[in-house]
Formats: structure tokens, sequence, C-alpha cells
């Protein structure tokens, strides 16, 4: 299979994951959305979950043969066009350094930057939420700037609170609650992302925007 080509693997038998070729980036996420909007109105398809660069379809029931399901996805994704989600842009203050960012140290010493260059930097962009997963309310983010990419951490750290913000190789998130990361936390943020009481109870959705701000650099 050419690496132009998108990857189709089952998920058990109720399930498969679509694989979008190449790198993540906005435009190929808005196809993402496109492809999961159409295939999600198919008959043998449950629900169609939009992730990273990927669809996961899951089955009304398992069907006997993948070929007509593989030849839809193909030819949907050869034709779709960019689903420009319009959202709403979310501002997040955030304290960068000091007990909420136990992990900067670790992207200073990698990236070479000073603790108020990675706060500036960090907080330049608009990021784009691509997805939702991982845990309740998490979402994944594009746009970070890739000066501070810094590897995910060997050891992963066992638990870090709601509302952490970490830098996980080329990416950066916000924890929704508490619990284990191998990502490095920078800092933090008092937005609550999940509650189960909320109509709906994740905060942000694909298509929606994060503008983090310095609320403060603690060293």
């Amino acid at each position: 299979m050419s690496a132009d080509e998108p990857r189709i693997s089952l998920l058990g038998t109720s399930a498969l994951l679509f694989d979008a070729p190449g790198p993540t980036e906005l435009d190929t996420q808005r196809r993402i959305w496109a492809l999961a909007e159409e295939a999600g109105q198919w008959p043998e398809i449950r629900e169609a979950v939009p992730g990273m660069n990927n669809v996961m379809l899951s089955f009304v029931r398992p069907p006997s043969s993948l070929t007509s399901i593989e030849a839809r996805l193909r030819s949907a994704w050869a034709s779709a066009s960019a689903l420009k989600l319009e959202g709403r842009l979310i501002e997040l203050p955030v304290v960068y350094g000091g007990e909420g960012g136990p992990h900067v140290a670790d992207v200073v010493a990698h990236t070479g930057l000073s603790l108020d260059d990675i706060a500036e930097i960090h907080s330049a962009p608009i990021y784009h939420v691509y997805a939702l997963g991982s845990h309740p309310g998490y979402c994944y983010l594009g746009g970070m700037d890739q000066r501070i990419a810094t590897p995910r951490r060997k050891i992963p750290t066992l638990r870090i609170p709601g509302g952490a913000v970490s830098i996980g190789g080329g990416q950066t998130g916000v924890s929704a609650s508490p619990g284990p990361s191998g990502w490095n936390t920078i800092g933090s943020t008092e937005m609550r992302f999940f509650d189960p009481a909320s109509d709906p109870p994740a905060l942000l959705r694909p298509g929606d925007s994060i503008r983090f701000r310095i609320a403060a650099v603690i060293r």
C-alpha cells in the first residue's frame, strides 16, 4: 500500500479505523470531519467519530464483508472537501511554571529557550480543536509552534490535575480531569472542560478554537 493511500483496519468485529495519509494538518482534518459527517449517515454505520487524522466507524451489526464499505470509504475520501466548522473561540488564562508546571524545566532544557520564551511562543497561536478523545472533554489541538516541541516523557507521571497544560511531541493539550500523563506539564488553567450535568457535557467540540493567555509566569 502506498504512503499516499488511506489505511483501513478492523477494530475487533464491531468497528473499523480509517487513517488518512500524510501529516496531521488543518485542511486534512477538515476533510476528516467531512468524511465522518457523510459516513455517519450510511445505514450500516452506527456512529462515525473523528479522531486525529482518522475516523472510527462502528457498525450497526458486524458485516459479512468489508469490501463494499472499504470501497465507499476510499471513494468518499477521494471526493471529500474540507468542512469548515464554525466554532467558538475560547480564551484560557494560563499560569506558566510554578507548582502547576512541574516539567517546564525539561522543556527549557530540550528547547534551549527560557520560560518566558516558552510562555510567549505557546500562547501566540490560535489552536484549533481537531478532535475529542483520550478522556471525557479532552481536546486534541493543532497549531503548536514546533520550536517548543518536546518528546514525551520516558516515565509517565501517575497523576496530573485537571486543567494541566502540557506538551507532548509536536502537540499541546489541556487535561480535562485528573489522571496519568506522559506529556510535559508546563502550566495550569482553571477552566472546566467536562461536566456530566451539562448539555452537552463537553465544553469544546471539533471546529472550536483556543487561545491561551499568559496569566502569570512563575519561576
